[in-house]
């Protein structure tokens, strides 16, 4: 089964401007498109933020290079197939073709990062990057000392343990925790393990973006300062592919909450 955020080779190409559907069919006929450093065959499928190459160079137009922050209601999916309703690429509606850095889920809300600079987005969801997200979370009975002590030195879920992490009480029933990983549903996976259940979940800052008052719904661009920090925070990104990623997740594609 295809990824619903892949879409055929040819039509990334296309959507680039770099040429037609059928040019682009000619170029990877002849062996002149790579994916990834990997020679492109009819009918394969790219990702957001692969590396697409016609004859050696970047599809990307480094002039147009979009960075957007999106405070992401509840209920709208990060997945570039426009097929699905609700789905965050029609919910920007951007003159750009532009995707979402890594994942909030549906019933998920606050900051998302989007952009058409598929390097910067590579290096950000590269393992072993311990780039912070930080979130606020409120649950559905009170929270407890021992609540916030097990959550920030680690909770077993998904055949592991989670990092350590911090962790700070903000109300009866509310919680700031700032995690280094992002597992699939990683903050409702570790408080359900200890009987809690998420009511409402954040998301309030991306290493050095922060959603600040920006309202629901609402995106903004990134200030020149802003992209300069994203940058320089990934500045020593390991190259680790995909494929060496999944493996060392056990073949699960790893998700922000």
């Amino acid at each position: 089964m295809n990824h619903p955020d892949s879409i055929r080779i040819n039509k990334a190409i296309s959507d680039s401007g770099y040429c037609s559907r059928r040019k682009a069919d000619n170029l990877i006929e002849a062996g002149q498109v790579t994916i990834n450093g990997k020679v492109a065959t009819l009918g394969d499928r790219a990702m957001p933020g692969d590396d697409i190459r016609v004859k050696g160079k970047s599809i990307q137009q480094k002039e147009n290079l979009v960075y957007i922050a999106l405070n992401k209601p509840v209920g709208i999916t990060c997945t570039t197939d426009r097929r699905i309703p609700g789905n965050v690429v029609d919910f920007i509606n951007h003159e750009e073709r532009i995707f979402h850095v890594g994942r909030l889920d549906k019933p998920s809300e606050g900051l998302l990062l989007m952009t058409n600079d598929g390097d910067i987005v590579n290096k950000i969801l590269r393992a072993g990057n311990r780039h912070e997200k930080e979130y606020v979370v409120r649950v559905n009975r009170p929270i407890t000392d021992e609540f916030i002590k097990r959550m920030g030195n680690g909770i077993p879920i998904l055949d592991t343990v989670t990092k350590k992490c911090e962790v700070e009480q903000m109300s009866r029933f509310v919680f700031r925790i700032v995690l280094v990983q992002g597992l699939n549903r990683q903050i409702r996976r570790m408080c359900e393990y200890l009987e809690y259940e998420v009511v409402s979940l954040k998301r309030t800052r991306i290493m050095n973006i922060e959603l600040g008052k920006l309202k629901t719904g609402e995106w903004r661009d990134l200030t020149s300062e802003e992209v300069r920090g994203l940058q320089n925070a990934v500045s020593d990104s390991s190259n680790v592919p995909q494929a060496e990623r999944e493996k060392s997740t056990g073949g699960r594609r790893r998700r922000k909450n």
